[in-house]
Order: structure tokens, then C-alpha cells, then sequence
């Protein structure tokens, strides 16, 4: 494992510091020192694989670490704070990700009766598993595909195919299951998750959201808590942050227009929960990224 471990690292070392394709589909890879303020981000369904350094997710109040023996798998959409550390020996932070889609894990589960959703339990969106022989020797055919082009329409689904087969045999398949099971808990409160997203400005009615997931108040309630760590107001609070936090740095909003933009009513409460997910007010924050040599965005 260790030589195919070397050979992954040499490919993903033409990453840049930010998110950088790979020109396989839904693959991306990543390099060195990221600014804490880029790490701040909604992340997509996603496998992420610590190639060298180690990284640490930190999702409402419970924090996950891993490196190069473990994988991360995030099931749904997840505002989330990450911290990258290069290796004990100095040598930069290497990852690459998978995202994840119902539509190639669907067909899957479909061929593999004995890995059909079992249902019911409350758990949680996000988890680290140790890393395979087997996991990681189906990365490195993924990730070969970027020095043959030709080649990655015919073999990169095979190759995803694979490394989606791996996770959903290992200790936390159910997470892949219930991405591609519309009956499950993960994926209603994901149709809750996906209206946040896009009218995080609006107010939020926690009986309406819990209708758009077919379930009663207290069930929703307590599946959104179990699956994203955080209670509805809460996710929704991030994303807003997030947003506000784009809107300052890379298109000069004001504190109070952002603010406004964002949903809240009054900017002073803005600036007071800004200051608490961000560490200082606003205005202190945009000056000291813009002081940086990247900007935020809202995925990474």
C-alpha cells in the first residue's frame, strides 16, 4: 500500500493550494497550505483521501481528524470548518475528493441485493474510515487517467465505480446507501438541506421544512440534528454567514448591504454571530483575507 501511497502523492502533486480539477469527472485534487478562511465553506457530498499531512472537519461543535491512513465521507451538504497540516517532515498537504451523486450510486446498490438500504437508524452525515489496499489501489487507476485523456471517458466510471464499491462494503456504506435511497432519513432531510441552501435569506417555518421531508416536526427535528450537527436555524445561520462573508471580500458589500443580502434585520446581530463562527467582526475579517493571497468561496 505504501508504493501505491507514493505513486498518488507524485500524481496529485501538480495541484494548486486551491481546489484544481483533474479532468475526470467529479474528481478534484488539492496542494499545500490552504488559507483557514478558503477551508470555511459548504462542502458537496464528497470521499475525500489525505494523501500526506493530515486535515481536521469541524461540523456544529464535533470535529473529525484524518491523514493518510483513514478516509473522510461527507453524505450530504455540509457547512463545515477545515484545517489542513502539512507531515511531520514538512512536506505539503495532499488530498484528493470524489463527489458524490445519487445517479452513479443508485445503479450500483441496484445490481447488489445484500447492500440494499436496511433503514431506521439515526446517524450521522459525516464519518472517517480506515483506509484499504483495495480503496486506495482503485484511486491510484483513477487518478493514472490524468496522464492518459483518451482514455478517462471509457475507464473513469469503471474506476469511480470501484472506489464506490470499496466504500459501500466498509463500515460506513450506509452513508452511500441512503445518498441513493429517497425513502431514507439522510436523504429527506437533504431535500430539507437543499431548499436552505437556496433560500437561505428567507425565513425558515421548521413545520413547512419538515413536510418538505415527509416527516412530523420532532422527527425532522431531530434527524436534521443527527445528520448535520447542527438544528435547522443553526445550518441555516451558516449558510448565511458564508454567503456574507463572499459578498464583503470578493464583491465589497458593505457590512450592513451583506448583512441585509443575506436575510438578517439587524446588522449589529450579524456582526455579533459573524465575529463568534469567525473569530472577529466583519470588517477585520475581510481585511485580513484581503490582506491574504486567495478569497473565500462557498465550496472547496
Amino acid at each position: 500500500m505504501n508504493d501505491t501511497l507514493h505513486e498518488l502523492r507524485r500524481l496529485a502533486s501538480r495541484a494548486s493550494n486551491g481546489r484544481t480539477p483533474t479532468g475526470i469527472p467529479r474528481v478534484a485534487m488539492v496542494q499545500g497550505a490552504i488559507p483557514e478562511h478558503d477551508l470555511a465553506a459548504v462542502y458537496d457530498p464528497m470521499i475525500n483521501l489525505i494523501l500526506q499531512g493530515s486535515k481536521s472537519m469541524t461540523v456544529g461543535n464535533q470535529t473529525l481528524h484524518y491523514d493518510p491512513a483513514t478516509y473522510f465521507v461527507m453524505s450530504v451538504d455540509l457547512p463545515a470548518v477545515g484545517h489542513v497540516r502539512a507531515s511531520a517532515e514538512g512536506d505539503p498537504y495532499l488530498a484528493v475528493a470524489l463527489t458524490l451523486t445519487p445517479e452513479v450510486i443508485a445503479p450500483l446498490i441496484a445490481e447488489l441485493p445484500d447492500l440494499q438500504h436496511s433503514g431506521g437508524a439515526d446517524r450521522p452525515g459525516f464519518c472517517v474510515a480506515a483506509l484499504t489496499p483495495e480503496l486506495i489501489d482503485a484511486w491510484a487507476r483513477l487518478l493514472r487517467l490524468m496522464d492518459h485523456p483518451t482514455d478517462i471517458a471509457a475507464l473513469a466510471p469503471l474506476y469511480e465505480r470501484e472506489i464506490i464499491y470499496r466504500v459501500l462494503r466498509g463500515p460506513h456504506g450506509h452513508m452511500l446507501r441512503d445518498i441513493a435511497t429517497p425513502d431514507s432519513a439522510m436523504a429527506r432531510v437533504s431535500v430539507a438541506i437543499q431548499w436552505i441552501r437556496r433560500e437561505f435569506a428567507q425565513p425558515i417555518r421548521i413545520d413547512a421544512l419538515a413536510d418538505r421531508a415527509a416527516m412530523s416536526v420532532s422527527a425532522f427535528h431531530r434527524h436534521f440534528k443527527t445528520v448535520t450537527a447542527l438544528s435547522p436555524l443553526q445550518y441555516q445561520k451558516r449558510i448565511r454567514l458564508l454567503h456574507a462573508r463572499t459578498l464583503i471580500v470578493t464583491r465589497k458589500r458593505s457590512v450592513t448591504a451583506a448583512a441585509f443580502e443575506v436575510g438578517y434585520e439587524s446588522a449589529t446581530q450579524f456582526s455579533r454571530e459573524y465575529a463568534r463562527i469567525f473569530g472577529m467582526p466583519p470588517r477585520q475579517d475581510a481585511a485580513r483575507i484581503k490582506a491574504g493571497s486567495s478569497t473565500p468561496t462557498l465550496d472547496s
